[in-house]
């Protein structure tokens, strides 16, 4: 992590190299296909002036100072060093601009041959800088055409350097800026990732109330914020298994400890004794089975394993049978919905049984439909009934109301489970006084899981 805003700099910086090599290279392409042009169009012109000169010359035999007067004047107008030799290769006149190049020690002139057998001579003198020489004419001395640049001469940049070293230059400096500037961006981006993964490392090292800073709006804060949520769910899945862990080591104590005794008095047990020590311990091992396979279920369901829940399960089916297990009435319409049979079940056994311990004589359950089409059942006693301010509590793991466990036994994970399962179906479960005493407990699920 310590490295990686460098590789995403460089990344930024090798990309941007590359950028400025293929720019380079392709202005170089550029300026090479420009001197072509320049050099063709800079031959044709040259083929017309000579043409001209020759037309406008008066012809080989004339007095060589009228041919001299009118090469000079042809050099003026065009502002091109002329030359001119005659048919023997000896030369005639040439024009003070072409004098001074060849004093300067320019580059060669380039010959016309006339159709007259004359030679004319042709060159362009290359200026010395001075102001106005950007992108502009020559000095007006016979140094070169109105509006061309020298051929030999590359473009000048108003600061004295060839045209082919600015745009170096500039993508330098544009290289350098950019360079500068990508630095503190990546570095800060990479800061809060930085940030994020101490953040993970914290909350993995056991600070489950950890969370990281999840200000912004782009994909770091996405990620921050998905990780807070996550870290939510995990800190209630682990604050949940150690509170049912701490509660089901408590418990276990008490049908262990019963038992323990037990054991240990049933050699000594003789005839009616040995019969209740044996229907003691059979009881304990009973609450001992029933109190793990609780804890269990309810660990699954509290780490939100994967269990079929699209399945069709009649509930009037699983009510009546149900029913009949605990001696209570069944009754209701006819309901079939999406869900887990053995989960669903579970959960109306647990109200029956729970209805049956505790409410012990009267106990119903029907299946309903309600008026906005949502689906489920009540199981209705006729017991002492649940305190309003424990409505809620009793659906807590290991919550039992006062005075009950010593009475009537269980294991306080009933109730707890069969929210869980219920929840599970995207539905809620409600403990409610039943009118003329007595308690009902209403379970209620989604009407788009009715078939």
């Amino acid at each position: 992590m310590r490295s990686l805003y460098l590789r995403i700099w460089l990344t930024v910086v090798l990309a941007l190299a590359a950028f400025a090599l293929a720019s380079g290279w392709l202005w170089q392409q550029h300026l090479d296909q420009e001197r072509a042009r320049f050099e063709v169009s800079a031959g044709e012109r040259i083929a017309a002036w000579a043409e001209l000169v020759q037309r406008s010359m008066p012809s080989a035999d004339a007095p060589a100072d009228e041919q001299a007067d009118a090469l000079r004047d042809w050099s003026v107008r065009l502002r091109v060093p002329l030359a001119l030799d005659d048919r023997q290769g000896q030369r005639v006149v040439a024009s003070d601009s072409f004098l001074r190049r060849e004093s300067d020690g320019g580059p060669p002139a380039m010959s016309v041959k006339l159709d007259d057998g004359r030679t004319l001579w042709i060159a362009r003198r290359v200026p010395r800088r001075g102001p106005g020489m950007v992108g502009g004419a020559p000095p007006r001395d016979g140094g070169g055409p109105p509006g061309v640049m020298p051929a030999p001469m590359m473009p000048m940049l108003g600061f004295g350097l060839p045209s082919a070293v600015g745009p170096v230059l500039l993508m330098l400096l544009v290289f350098v800026a950019v360079a500068a500037g990508a630095y503190p961006v990546v570095r800060r981006l990479t800061s809060r990732l930085e940030a994020l993964k101490k953040g993970v490392e914290v909350f993995g090292g056991g600070a489950l109330g950890h969370r990281v800073d999840a200000s912004g709006r782009d994909e770091v804060a996405a990620v921050a914020s998905t990780f807070n949520r996550a870290a939510d769910r995990i800190e209630t899945l682990v604050r949940s298994h150690q509170s049912l862990l701490a509660n089901a080591s408590h418990e276990l104590r008490s049908p262990l400890a019963r038992l323990k005794m037990a054991v240990s008095m049933y050699p000594d047990a003789t005839g009616a004794q040995r019969d209740s020590l044996r229907h003691e311990i059979e009881t304990n091992v009973g609450e001992l089975d029933a109190l793990v396979e609780e804890v269990l279920l309810a660990s699954r369901l509290d780490a939100a394993q994967a269990l079929d829940t699209d399945e069709p399960v009649d509930l009037l089916v699983l009510a009546a049978e149900e029913a009949a297990r605990v001696g209570a009435e069944a009754g209701g319409v006819a309901l079939v919905v999406q869900g887990s049979e053995r989960l669903l079940r579970r959960a109306m056994r647990n109200l029956l049984e729970n209805a049956r311990r505790y409410g012990q004589k009267d106990v119903e359950i029907t299946v309903a439909r309600e008026a906005d089409g949502r689906a489920g059942w009540r199981v209705c006693d006729r017991g002492p009934g649940v305190p309003e301010a424990h409505r809620e509590r009793i659906f807590e793991p290991f919550f039992r109301l006062p005075g009950h466990a010593e009475r009537e036994g269980g294991v306080g994970l009933g109730l707890s489970l069969v929210r869980q399962i219920v929840e599970r179906h995207g539905g809620q479960v409600q403990c409610q006084p039943r009118a003329g005493g007595g308690t009902c407990f209403v379970v209620s699920l989604p009407g788009d899981r009715v078939r």
